[in-house]
């Protein structure tokens, strides 16, 4: 099939850099993709708009690497967005899943499998009692904000500008991730009513926490933070902050929600909450309890958990929700992550990493800075020491990611396809891959700064 698509021409390099990856093939399979959706993607970020090229249509992933239509190798950064942090197709989790697909992929039917896993999950959290398994991020955060709405009999939601918690409706509102890609604050679809009853206040900003509580007191059902914000580039915040969001929480009768659709289980098994020791109300989780497979979770202590249905009104449910594939490839990776040093060896090799591209940028005086935490980094071209809001991220300076990005992908390394994107080190990635990423990336500064 692929030989008889139409051959559609790519932009060629004309910035003096090394020369463009051929991408003959993803790019007749964007043109046919065209007329399939809706710009030809099945989710926005992945149409290349913020970068050169069309899109790269991937074929297999093994390891730290992956391999496009045009058959160009990648060492990856990106990790499915985060989810694969043993990489592509580790043999564990493919071998776990294929055991149990013997046996059927689908049930809507309880089975030990979630049993299993939840047990994993919560023998490990000290920070939950119960969960709730779904099928998305998107849904873990959309049933975290009706629960905490449920059980405060309150209908106003706090959340801050620049962090991302899906796309359910009363919160795409100054979200981050596409929408800032693309220089939206909001959704077109979303109603005003919807829309009023989120509160958005900048990060890093206690007056205006401190102003909304007093407007609307008695109001606010739940403050969402995303506690390592990742979706609209790295804005680390202070753990006093976040303390401080605890604390006025807990002072109004609020629920205080971790969004760790991200950060969970990556930062380390319990997340951003345990690195930072506090403790919120209700906290989410993604695909990455579900070793990248569509799946979710919210949970939260016995007691709030107990007003979901069917133990209390609080509404939600899935067909999908606790699918047996993505149980089996959850446990299966979650038990790796147990493993003695697995999450010290992971954030050693991250920090080495992040300290040899940063060194190599300030011996060039270069107005680049590389934010990490963990194993998640930040490509950041600015000279600020901290960048803890949205609207301290220079607009312009995704025009050099631009270039950046092509760069990279033209000498083998994938990122995201937008500045405002983060980056992800697995388990998968090698001495070597890191050292030939390494050089990439030095020439690619050099190319851009030069």
């Amino acid at each position: 099939m692929l030989d008889s698509l139409k051959k559609v021409s790519v932009d060629s390099n004309e910035s003096g850099g090394k020369p463009d990856i051929s991408r003959e093939r993803s790019a007749a399979l964007y043109a046919k993709a065209k007329t399939y959706f809706p710009g030809g993607v099945n989710s926005p970020v992945r149409a290349f708009k913020s970068v050169y090229g069309t899109p790269l249509f991937i074929e297999k992933g093994d390891g730290s690497q992956l391999w496009d239509a045009d058959g160009n190798q990648f060492i990856d950064f990106c990790c499915s967005w985060g989810p694969l942090i043993l990489g592509h197709n580790h043999p564990k989790v493919r071998e776990k899943v294929i055991s149990v697909m013997q046996n059927g992929m689908s049930f809507g039917a309880p089975t030990a499998l979630e049993n299993e896993l939840a047990e994993l999950i919560l023998n490990n959290n000290k920070l939950i009692e119960k969960l709730r398994f779904v099928s998305s991020g998107t849904e873990a955060v959309m049933s975290a904000i009706r629960l905490a709405r449920g059980y405060t009999k309150r209908d106003k939601i706090l959340k801050f500008e620049g962090c991302y918690h899906g796309h359910s409706d009363s919160l795409l509102v100054k979200a981050g991730s596409g929408l800032v890609t693309f220089g939206e604050t909001s959704s077109a679809g979303v109603p005003k009513a919807f829309a009023d009853e989120t509160i958005v206040v900048a990060l890093n900003d206690r007056k205006a926490i401190e102003t909304a509580f007093e407007e609307f007191k008695g109001q606010i059902a739940a403050i969402i933070i995303e506690p390592i914000p990742a979706n609209n580039g790295l804005l680390l915040q202070e753990k006093a902050y976040l303390q401080f969001l605890r604390e006025i929480s807990t002072e109004n009768g609020t629920l205080l929600i971790f969004d760790e659709v991200i950060s969970g289980f990556r930062i380390g098994f319990e997340g951003a909450a345990a690195y930072y020791g506090i403790k919120p109300d209700i906290l989410t989780y993604g695909k990455i309890i579900g070793g990248g497979l569509p799946v979710g979770a919210y949970g939260a202590s016995a007691e709030i958990m107990g007003h979901v249905s069917p133990d209390g009104g609080v509404y939600q449910g899935g067909t999908l929700s606790g699918n047996p594939v993505a149980m089996a490839a959850g446990i299966a990776q979650l038990t790796e992550l147990l493993q003695p040093g697995f999450y010290s060896d992971l954030d050693k090799k991250t920090g080495e990493f992040v300290a040899a591209v940063q060194s190599f940028a300030d011996a060039r005086n270069y107005k680049f800075k590389v934010f990490s935490i963990g194993s998640i980094f930040w490509f950041a071209f600015t000279d600020q020491e901290a960048v803890r809001r949205a609207d301290e991220i220079d607009a312009s300076s995704m025009e050099l990611f631009k270039k950046m990005h092509r760069e990279l992908l033209n000498r083998g390394i994938y990122l995201g396809p937008s500045g405002y994107e983060v980056g992800f080190i697995s388990s998968a990635h090698t001495k070597t891959d890191l050292e030939n990423a390494k050089r990439a990336i030095f020439d690619s500064l050099e190319a851009v700064f030069n």
